[in-house]
């Protein structure tokens, strides 16, 4: 299978900066889109932002503008900078890959990583 280990999260206060990492390893074929997405408690579980494979993103209208999704297909990492964060933002953020394994049928399969928190302090 796939493990994805989340780094990064934090406390900060309002207006701060973080930048989360999550590393994907395992018998990788291949890795497509990979996204962050968060749960704030009480709340569902949302998207953040996703990046495929060939660079295309796609951001939740809440974060527009101030986080910012980038990968390292290379190292098998998706990277999230939060910019401008807002005591809104806290929330535990995890990542999610879809892949292929390199045994077996080349299906598309999805792991989701444990999560980081990051709150974010008014």
């Amino acid at each position: 299978q796939v493990q994805l280990v989340e780094s990064g999260g934090g406390l900060v206060q309002a207006g701060g900066s973080l930048r989360l990492s999550c590393a994907a390893s395992g018998s990788i074929f291949s890795l497509n889109t990979m996204g962050w997405y968060r749960q704030a408690p009480g709340k569902q579980r949302e998207l953040v932002a996703t990046m495929t494979r060939g660079g295309s993103t796609s951001y939740a209208d809440s974060v527009n503008g101030r986080f910012t999704i980038s990968r390292d297909n290379a190292k098998n990492t998706v990277y999230l900078q939060m910019n401008s964060l807002k005591p809104q933002d806290t929330a535990v953020y995890y990542c999610n890959a879809e892949f292929q394994l390199r045994i077996g049928p080349k299906i598309d399969l999805s792991s989701w990583g444990h999560g980081t928190q990051v709150t974010v302090s008014s």
